[in-house]
């Protein structure tokens, strides 16, 4: 790998890992970069694992630092990803690439209309513990984005998010540090499925990971820095553009 592919990887990492912590789609960032540079389509799939691994572990750190990391409700909602993650790293989609676009174009809008609307505000709760029955609904969704998480990964944050602001009353700030642990829990996972079928760069996924690892340092300071507001704002400008780019793909 040249010197100019390195600083391309290396700048896109940087790039993806603040959006991927701040907010969340950095991969459909990676992804079309290395496939741009190369890479056939699975082999950046795996790849880009060992970029959100990394990025993951460098962010929750940060997060758990500063006391706004809730590990209990993360490891239990980080267990079902886990093992969603490795039926869909194992997984072959049927549906067409431009259907599942427009699908998945529309939840972002949904996404966009939680953020807008704050519903959680206004379910008035008295506490951030969650009822039994709130969390046996966040455990079988978590399932699912773990079997989503396998097989593609990208966007994945928003529908945490967005589940976490229904059914909690935790700040922005804690529900991102809960989607960057689960996030890092099922990219181990999944990033053994590709590494034993042989689809990770190794060459590429550490420079990239390099990148993505600054990256998230950086957001983590800036969303416990910065608060709620910050975080919602990057998150309303990811979704939309994220919602843009797959209709109109």
């Amino acid at each position: 790998m040249d010197l100019l592919t390195s600083l391309i990887i290396l700048a896109t990492g940087l790039l993806a890992g603040f959006i991927n912590v701040m907010a969340g789609g950095g991969s459909l960032l990676t992804l079309p970069v290395m496939i741009f540079l190369g890479l056939p389509p699975a082999i950046a799939n795996g790849t880009n694992r060992i970029a959100l691994l990394v990025q993951s572990l460098v962010a929750i750190k940060g997060f758990h630092q500063h006391g706004v990391f809730p590990w209990k409700l993360g490891i239990l909602l980080g267990i079902p990803a886990v093992i969603g993650s490795i039926i869909g790293a194992n997984m072959a989609i049927t549906i067409s690439e431009d259907i599942f676009n427009k699908i998945l174009a529309t939840a972002m809008i949904v996404v966009l209309a939680i953020l807008i609307w704050q519903p959680q505000k206004r379910m008035r709760r008295k506490t951030k513990e969650m009822s039994r029955r709130s969390k046996i609904i966040a455990v079988i969704l978590f399932f699912l984005f773990g079997v989503y998480g396998g097989f593609l990964q990208a966007g994945i944050g928003f529908f945490m998010i967005a589940v976490l602001l229904l059914l909690t009353q935790l700040s922005l700030v804690e529900i991102n540090s809960i989607k960057v642990f689960v996030i890092g829990a099922f990219s181990i996972s999944s990033l053994i499925i590709f590494i034993i079928h042989g689809e990770v760069n190794w060459v590429y996924g550490i420079v990239l990971a390099l990148g993505n690892g600054v990256g998230a340092a950086l957001a983590s300071k800036f969303a416990i820095a910065k608060g709620d507001k910050l975080v919602r704002i990057m998150l309303i400008i990811m979704v939309v553009v994220m919602a843009i780019r797959l209709f109109f793909k």
